[in-house]
């Protein structure tokens, strides 16, 4: 069973083909400019591929209320040329299979908890840290919806007392993701987190802010892991930081076997990079079963 994945990003769009096992056969990279000009090349590969279904994961935010009218459409987004943009439906009347579209963010949880180090749990979170930050959440074995989807990465933090950066998320300056996120890195230290050496200040404060964000997770949430991935997250050196943050700020407050094994309860990603792909060919298997 030939099954095509799109994990649909702000700068780039990765098309594949896969199988059920989470396998990826074929891969392309389109990026992401206007919808004019990227969907007719993603349409392209899919129909010469003959996938059978297929799994959307698309930044957001998006109405993935099946009763609305505006099902698979994007809404508040920060690119103004997606905005409402109804990304299912273009793909399924071009394509004629069956799809099914979730969060980018949460594709990649899904893709951990099937074929990555969740798959054995019920319950845990994936947070992605690049160019914004995001939150997938498994919960009793399913991605967790609502009213729309979490929103993890806009979760109000204090302030470190040595950082005086406003914060540049354009709908709450100071959220973590105006805090911590990749540009919010490059606004603040004038160059991208790659140029900077591992002990520069910023990485303190990223901590800092994440592991308060975390500890909130924990709190709510009560994940039995906590995996992170995303360009910010190759800074290595970010995870014991984390760790040490988050036992401080828990300050023994939750007591479990994972929060004594922390090495073990934050992880960073498992599927070198492929977490959201497999996760989108989880739901391509799901759409097509249900076809």
């Amino acid at each position: 069973m030939l099954l095509g994945a799109l994990e649909g990003g702000g700068t780039k769009m990765v098309c594949a083909i896969g199988e059920e096992d989470g396998s990826i056969i074929d891969r392309i990279t389109i990026p992401t400019r206007s919808p004019d000009e990227t969907m007719p090349h993603i349409i392209d590969y899919f129909k010469e591929k003959m996938a059978c279904a297929l799994g959307i994961g698309f930044f957001g935010p998006l109405d993935l209320n099946p009763s609305s009218g505006t099902f698979g459409h994007l809404t508040a987004t920060n690119k103004q040329d997606w905005q409402n943009y109804d990304v299912m439906g273009v793909l399924k009347n071009a394509l004629n299979v069956p799809c099914r579209i979730d969060t980018d963010v949460n594709a990649a949880a899904l893709g951990e908890a099937a074929y990555g180090c969740m798959r054995k749990l019920k319950n845990g979170i994936y947070i992605t840290v690049g160019t914004g930050i995001g939150v997938g959440v498994i919960a009793n074995g399913s991605v967790v919806h609502g009213m729309v989807h979490p929103e993890g990465g806009h979760v109000i933090v204090r302030r470190h007392p040595d950082d005086d950066f406003p914060g540049d998320c354009i709908f709450h300056k100071d959220c973590l993701e105006g805090l911590a996120a990749g540009p919010a890195i490059a606004a603040r230290m004038h160059c991208k987190g790659q140029d900077l050496p591992a002990d520069s200040p910023v990485w303190e404060w990223v901590s800092y802010y994440l592991a308060q964000a975390i500890c909130d997770y924990i709190y709510i949430l009560s994940p039995e892991k906590i995996v992170l991935g995303g360009g910010v997250m190759q800074q290595t050196q970010l995870y014991p930081m984390i760790r040490k943050h988050v036992l401080e700020l828990l300050n023994g407050y939750v007591e479990s076997d994972q929060i004594r094994d922390i090495d073990h309860y934050i992880v960073p990603a498992t599927l070198n990079d492929n977490q959201a792909v497999m996760g989108c060919l989880k739901l391509a298997y799901d759409a097509a079963l249900l076809s």
